[in-house]
């Protein structure tokens, strides 16, 4: 039986990446210490997950390893000699990130350096997945001329009509020091693609969501606005009138993605990966949206001070991603992810 490893299994993406490719017949290893608990503190713990999934997956193995311990890294590729790997650990909030530097840097770079040099010893034949983000075009995206509506920006530079390319520059721009470390770890992947002709992936991540995930306030949007809603908490919007937009893409889609990718791997690709222009919302549509479903009214205040280096209106391009394979496509829209979230959350 062929060996899928994935990193961050117990968090939103690695734990549906788990459950799909073990339905394939792979065996599982994830690679999670649950560091997502001493990030986020009891609201981020992803142990419940690891439960469920491990109820679901008979064909699943859980190394608690952090991906910064090297020898433990080389340890698991050389028992298991993975015929794929799939990245998503991370330490995902920038703003956390100012606030303890050394392990946003260790986890994202230093853990994917580890995982990536332990592939071409153990398994370089063998496709890497790695889970980027959007933050690595920095606050770039904000110098595209943008128009105000009653309830969102939206790009007023027709050539972003698609929303943003991967050919968006990344330099001369403020990042976070997430966005920094994320990128790091993205040039990683393409050059380890590159030079050593292993075939790796960036997937430049939107707003990743569903059910599954441990939302907070840090990190989590969408599953995180849905519970202030629902269980009546003050929900803080930050700067930008409320109608910044993010595009919103269910975990379901993502490893859609993943799984085309593992049927035609290449060497040092690089797509955008979100919601598009099929799914995104603002802050302000999202609260009009959970009401309408949920019937609670939401309760928020509002900062006039925008986080360091947000984005007052991202959408990817998926049109790079969708040419190459083109027998993927967005299944769950907006609309019915909400539903699913605000369920879930209920229940």
């Amino acid at each position: 039986m062929k060996t899928i490893i994935v990193t961050g299994s117990s968090g939103l993406i690695g734990s549906e990446a788990v459950i799909h490719f073990e339905r394939q017949g792979y065996h599982i290893v994830g690679i999670d210490n649950n560091m997502r608990a001493d990030f986020f503190g009891p609201q981020g713990d992803t142990m419940w997950n690891l439960r469920r999934v491990a109820a679901i997956a008979s064909n699943f193995t859980c190394e608690a390893k952090d991906i910064r311990n090297r020898d433990a890294v080389f340890d698991i590729f050389q028992r298991y000699k993975p015929s794929a790997i799939i990245h998503c650990a991370a330490q995902p909030s920038h703003d956390l990130a100012a606030k303890r530097p050394f392990d946003d840097f260790e986890v994202n770079a230093n853990g994917t350096l580890n995982l990536l040099e332990a592939t071409r010893q153990y398994a370089k034949e063998s496709p890497f997945i790695y889970m980027s983000t959007n933050k690595v075009y920095g606050d770039g995206p904000n110098r595209i001329a943008l128009q105000e509506t009653a309830t969102r920006w939206v790009y007023a530079d027709s050539n972003f009509k698609s929303g943003i390319p991967e050919s968006f520059p990344v330099d001369q721009c403020l990042h976070s020091l997430f966005g920094v470390s994320k990128l790091a770890a993205d040039l990683l992947v393409q050059e380890y693609g590159k030079y050593f002709n292993i075939p790796t992936v960036c997937f430049r991540g939107g707003c990743l969501t569903g059910p599954s995930h441990s939302g907070v306030e840090l990190h989590g949007f969408l599953s995180y606005l849905v519970k202030c809603v629902i269980h009546q908490k003050k929900y803080t919007v930050f700067g930008y009138k409320g109608k910044q937009v993010r595009d919103q893409i269910h975990s379901v889609d993502v490893i859609g993605a993943f799984d085309q990718f593992l049927r035609k791997p290449a060497v040092a690709k690089v797509y955008n990966m979100g919601g598009g222009t099929i799914n995104n919302a603002s802050i302000l549509e999202c609260f009009k949206m959970i009401e309408d479903i949920s019937g609670k009214k939401p309760d928020w205040n509002y900062v006039d001070q925008n986080r360091i280096g947000d984005h007052i209106c991202y959408i990817s391009d998926l049109s790079a991603f969708s040419k190459d394979y083109p027998d993927w496509h967005i299944t769950r829209l907006l609309p019915d992810i909400m539903h699913e979230i605000i369920r879930n959350e209920r229940d």
